[in-house]
């Protein structure tokens, strides 16, 4: 570690790894628990994380009235504090403990696109499940694990070394090239390109029927490495069971005639996936950004920061 991450602003950071640290040896239902504690606790307290989800459930669901969705935000802060808990598992836990914990269906899937020899890309989407989805599937197949740094500096290289010492490697987001090599190596890539993008090849595809700007870069890959692209959606199971993750089979035509209908497929997929298991979606993320200023605010307060930012990174930054 660089001297700089000790300084007095990460000490906070610091302590809440150490923290997860001595919770690890606890009975996962006991993590569970004290987790989803304190997620509601924190879902009652004002936040801007707070206003994002209960706005991206508005535009996302509006068939729901006003009091399912209070309760779906309330549950999604109990799977996010559960998320905190369990990464003391995603980070020290040891592989028997893992598996104990999980189920795992359609690995034969991933094994028949391996053998073909042209590696495969499993696609993922951000669920509060992401990290624990990864670490379980890495028990059964060394994984590439593409991630996105995160603005603390501490909490970055952090993520970037445990994913990295239980992965094959962890690849940014960025490197396009390492992820063309793994995936010509005949290795499996894990992505999770569904977040909002707006650099150079975004385009803007429908998400629950809101044009949205999107990585369209899974087309890209598939294209010049030939890999077999296979959906990877995992879920947390109620009454703190463990995981259930499923690799579905290989999507036919893929890529297809555009790189953006293959991302509105893929979003479908992630749809579907939401609409069955809605308090574990990531809804904090602030999803719905343009590529242009005259997209809607849907974020009031912030709109005007978030597309003058949209406008730079489509001019100014590198591809994907």
């Amino acid at each position: 570690m660089n001297k700089p991450l000790y300084a007095p602003r990460y000490w906070p950071t610091w302590l809440g790894i150490g923290l997860l640290r001595l919770l690890e040896p606890l009975p996962y239902r006991w993590l569970v628990a004290m987790g989803a504690l304190l997620g509601r606790a924190i879902g009652l307290m004002p936040s801007s994380f707070k206003r994002v989800a209960r706005r991206n459930i508005e535009l996302c669901l509006p068939e729901l009235d006003s009091s399912a969705r209070a309760r779906l935000l309330r549950e999604h802060f109990a799977n996010l504090g559960i998320t905190l808990f369990e990464t003391a598992v995603t980070w020290y836990s040891d592989n028997a403990r893992i598996r104990s914990l999980a189920r795992i269906e359609g690995l034969e899937h991933l094994e028949a696109a391996l053998g073909r020899g042209k590696g495969a890309i499993l696609l993922s989407a951000h669920f509060t499940t992401l990290e624990m989805g990864a670490r379980i599937l890495n028990t059964y197949v060394p994984l590439n694990i593409v991630y996105r740094p995160t603005k603390n500096a501490l909490l970055s290289e952090f993520l970037k070394e445990n994913r990295g010492r239980h992965a094959r490697r962890a690849i940014a987001r960025d490197d396009i090239r390492a992820m063309i090599r793994a995936l010509k190596d005949n290795e499996p890539v894990w992505y999770a390109p569904d977040q909002s993008y707006r650099k150079k090849g975004a385009e803007m595809v429908p998400f629950f029927g809101i044009e949205a700007a999107t990585n369209t870069a899974t087309s890209r890959l598939a294209a010049m490495t030939g890999a077999a692209v296979l959906p990877y959606l995992p879920e947390r199971l109620p009454n703190a069971r463990g995981y259930r993750v499923v690799i579905g089979p290989p999507l036919e035509d893929f890529p297809g005639e555009s790189a953006r209908a293959d991302a509105q497929r893929f979003n479908a997929l992630i749809e579907a996936h939401v609409r069955r298991l809605p308090a574990q979606y990531l809804w904090i993320h602030k999803r719905f950004k343009g590529l242009t200023a005259d997209y809607p605010r849907y974020y009031a307060g912030e709109g005007h920061r978030d597309q003058a930012a949209a406008v730079s990174e489509t001019s100014a930054r590198p591809d994907d």
